[in-house]
């Protein structure tokens, strides 16, 4: 049985922020926590489900994200080099780690998005 609730630092991690955004969205009123016995944040699973919201919504607090179809996935020891073809006229290539890859399960032909924010690209399906 999934678990109901869950940490401030997990909520965050399956929100795609920073435990910092999630408190401050605590403070604004966009997101609903309770407290534990410790007066720890948790945020119950339904909730990081509301604020993930329908897929395919762009919920990434990053800035630019782009949209395409991976071309290639070069995997080098603990390094992957992810070429994505974008649908606006360019190209988006991160060099992410292997574990990123196997966990998204890229494939060329599949779709992914390059996340640009700040001086990192991520990428994410």
């Amino acid at each position: 049985m999934p678990r109901q609730n869950l940490t401030a630092a997990e909520a965050a991690r399956a929100l795609g922020i920073s435990v910092d955004t999630l408190r401050r969205w605590d403070r604004a009123g966009k997101l609903r926590v309770e407290r534990d016995s410790a007066n720890r944040r948790v945020v119950s699973a339904a909730e990081v489900e509301r604020l993930r919201g329908r897929v395919g919504e762009e919920t990434l607090s990053a800035r630019n994200r782009f949209r395409g179809v991976v071309r290639s996935v070069e995997v080098d020891g603990l390094i992957a080099r992810v070429e994505i073809d974008v649908t606006e006229p360019a190209r988006v290539v991160a060099i992410v780690t292997r574990e990123s890859v196997e966990e998204l399960g890229l494939k060329p032909g599949m779709s992914a998005a390059g996340v640009v924010k700040s001086t990192s690209v991520m990428v994410e399906r």
